[in-house]
């Protein structure tokens, strides 16, 4: 029979042809975007906003290498009942019949359904107005990813050139620009970090009964040093692109050793005596860190050491100094709290502006705004808005008789911009030399401290080689690489002691943050910005200019370093599952504790009307002589009311305890993942970025826990 036959033939549709009908969308916002909801407090809230930002390369931050991502599951449309599950896939639907409609799908197994919700939840294919969620061409609609400022590690190939140099990077480890570029960004990588270089003298020189000269000596002496330790650390140390210089983790105890009884009651040169203690202080405790390295220990200690422990035990060196910084702002509140809103609009409000693709406000947040805030106070001063009839603010204020004078002597003192002479007596050329304070004086209790301090300042140091390592260099460096850049810090902050900066050279945890922003990881730029630091310090007049900054602008600058501080240590779990419930309490235990505890020595048998003979931003270093340790040993109960009255001390020993005795996997604690042997004999490039250089690593290949 034919098929044109009546009878048999299909039967017309209505005139005109009515639409193809879409399938009915699901009634609510839930069942549309497949929103699946976690009520496990171990998974971070914003996983699916993360997977939805995942590139279709992700990269790997410990080993350096990119992970592809695994293909697609293929999703099926909604179907089935719940009573399907629980039974085999049917077979694949027959093909559709010619008079199907176009567009009309088969409902697919119901197994495979959650995984068509996850992918529309996450952000990877969206809807659309054309067929199958395309955007009108079968493709899958993906969500433009967000572009952060945050400086990203991108994967890395086993190539030998493209290793050495990371696509982020302007220039990577081993690059070597023009001479141009080199005076340029080395110039650049020094004023980012000037306040990382001279802060730290100002605060101690002064504690000690420094004058105006002695800051001048010592800031020279601190910029001679830190270029030659600088020096020798990108050439036999880590081989990374790290300033090293005073860093905050030895203030603390620099501050209490300063402040011990036995010095309370001096005559004559305070300042002298008190740095020739510190000094040998320092050269002890420099000289364990050198041990530690060299015999390979530190090997062992990086086993313990993972972002856990390093993210509260650098914060807690930022948070320790709450007490000095805005109680010393308030002397001067026009000048310091302008101080403090110009540095927090450059590094925030302005951060993106570019001259010349370059974020100058960013960049250069702290010269910036202390040059305009000094600028205004200088203005103020010869104004006359801090000139009292009658009064002299160069005359002590014990020697003030008149009532009048007494009551602006503060003001005078902390908002005049002329009460410093140390750039008018600094000579224009002075070469610092060692023993220049005298012979040190070593004492067992201040250099068991200092030993002590050491092992904290190798901490700062691990997690700082491991972020830098990740900008600049093809992968992490070897345990041995790591010992080895411990072991010259050690050797290099008994430089420190010798010459008598105060405080121990290692390297600055702000040198991750630099080197992220200015996106400068050129070893050679930071060897010439080192030498610029040694030139410095011989020209007398650049140390006295840097001690006439007044007091009030130095807390402020300071309140702003030692925040930053903080933050870059709590960056550091972003190498470790942050939305863990055991990361978490691990974190705040040790930092609640690190604050807490420190309190309780600090304050102990004092009383609220008791009359001290130091101001009250020096009342927490004072533990030691009413602290709650009391034995027939003095020397024992100074090491104690000390070393558990720093708050570092505190949070250090809680989180390596947690971290270690808490279980929990490696991908949760982030553990460092540090590069092997088997690595550098597979990478040639590996070995170029940490090797000694002029083949001096050919004499120490017998030492392999000191090297590559």
């Amino acid at each position: 029979m034919s098929s044109s036959d009546p009878k048999t033939g299909p039967k017309p549709g209505p005139w005109p042809p009515a639409p193809e009908s879409s399938a009915m969308p699901p009634s609510t916002w839930a069942k549309k975007t497949g929103f699946r909801p976690k009520f496990s407090g171990e998974v971070n809230a914003s996983d699916s906003v993360r997977a939805a930002r995942q590139p279709e390369t992700q990269p790997d931050l410990e080993a350096g290498q990119a992970r592809l991502r695994p293909p697609p599951v293929p999703a099926v449309a909604n179907g089935g009942t719940d009573k399907d599950k629980n039974e085999k896939p049917p077979p694949p639907p027959p093909p559709p019949l010619p008079s199907s409609r176009p567009g009309a799908v088969a409902a697919g197994p119901v197994k495979d359904q959650p995984v068509k919700r996850r992918r529309d939840s996450d952000g990877v294919v969206g809807r659309s107005n054309g067929p199958d969620g395309a955007n009108g061409s079968g493709d899958p609609i993906r969500r433009p990813t967000r572009i952060e400022e945050a400086v990203g590690v991108l994967p890395q190939s086993m190539d030998d050139d493209l290793a050495a140099r990371n696509l982020h990077m302007k220039y990577g480890l081993r690059d070597t620009p023009g001479l141009v570029p080199i005076g340029f960004y080395g110039l650049q990588h020094n004023l980012s970090m000037l306040g990382s270089l001279i802060l730290v003298p100002l605060v101690i020189v002064p504690a000690m009964g420094g004058s105006h000269e002695e800051i001048a000596n010592v800031v020279s002496t601190v910029l001679f040093v830190s270029g030659i330790t600088t020096l020798l650390h990108t050439s036999f140390g880590s081989r990374l692109p790290l300033i090293q210089g005073p860093s905050f983790v030895f203030l603390a105890p620099a501050l209490a050793i300063i402040n011990s009884p036995e010095f309370q009651g001096l005559n004559g040169n305070n300042f002298k005596h008190i740095m020739r203690e510190l000094q040998g202080a320092i050269i002890i405790g420099s000289a364990f860190q050198a041990v530690l390295g060299y015999s390979g220990l530190m090997s062992l200690i990086l086993r313990l050491v993972n972002p856990v422990v390093v993210a509260p035990t650098i914060a807690a060196v930022g948070l320790s100094f709450y007490s000095y910084g805005f109680p010393l702002v308030g002397k001067c509140l026009e000048i310091g709290v302008v101080q403090i809103l110009l540095v927090v609009i450059f590094a925030l409000y302005l951060r993106k502006i570019s001259v010349l693709s370059h974020r100058i406000f960013l960049i250069y947040a702290v010269p910036l705004s202390l040059a305009i805030t000094w600028a205004a106070a200088f203005l103020l001063t010869e104004t006359g808005a801090y000139t009292y009839k009658g009064c002299d603010p160069n005359v002590p204020i014990s020697n003030v008789v008149s009532s009048h004078c007494r009551k602006y002597m503060t003001r005078m003192k902390y908002c005049r911009v002329d009460t410093s002479h140390a750039l008018r007596s600094a000579p224009w050329f002075r070469f610092p030399y060692p023993l220049q304070w005298g012979v040190p004086i070593f004492t067992w209790k201040m250099s068991l401290v200092m030993c002590i301090v050491s092992i904290i300042a190798s901490v700062d140091s691990v997690g700082s080689y491991h972020a830098s390592s990740l900008l600049v260099a093809s992968r992490p460096p070897t345990p041995g690489v790591v010992s080895r850049a411990i072991g010259l810090e050690g050797f290099t902050s008994v430089l420190a002691g010798l010459w008598g900066t105060g405080t121990g050279s290692t390297t600055l945890t702000e040198n991750v943050h630099t080197i992220a922003v200015t996106k400068m990881g050129s070893r050679r730029v930071v060897e010439l910005g080192a030498c610029v630091l040694v030139i410095f310090s011989l020209v007398g007049k650049v140390g006295g200019f840097i001690a006439s900054i007044p007091q009030v602008m130095v807390a402020s600058l300071l309140c702003f370093m030692w925040a930053m501080f903080t933050a870059l240590g709590l960056s550091n779990l972003r190498y470790s599952e942050a939305g863990s419930s055991r990361n978490i309490i691990i974190v705040g235990l040790s930092l609640f504790f690190s604050l807490s505890v420190p309190a309780y020595f600090q304050q102990y048998d004092i009383s609220p009307n008791s009359n001290l003979s130091v101001p009250s931003y020096y009342q927490p270093y004072i533990v030691a002589s009413h602290g709650p340790f009391k034995s027939q040993y003095k020397g024992v109960n100074y090491v104690m009311n000390t070393l558990l009255s720093m708050n570092m001390v505190i949070a250090f020993i809680m989180a390596v305890v947690l971290d270690n005795t808490v279980p929990g996997s490696k991908q949760e604690r982030g553990v460092y993942v540090w590069s092997d042997s088997e690595t550098v004999t597979r990478e040639p490039a590996l070995a170029k970025d940490y090797e000694l250089p002029f083949r001096v690593g050919r004499f120490f290949r017998w030492v392999k826990w000191v090297g590559i």
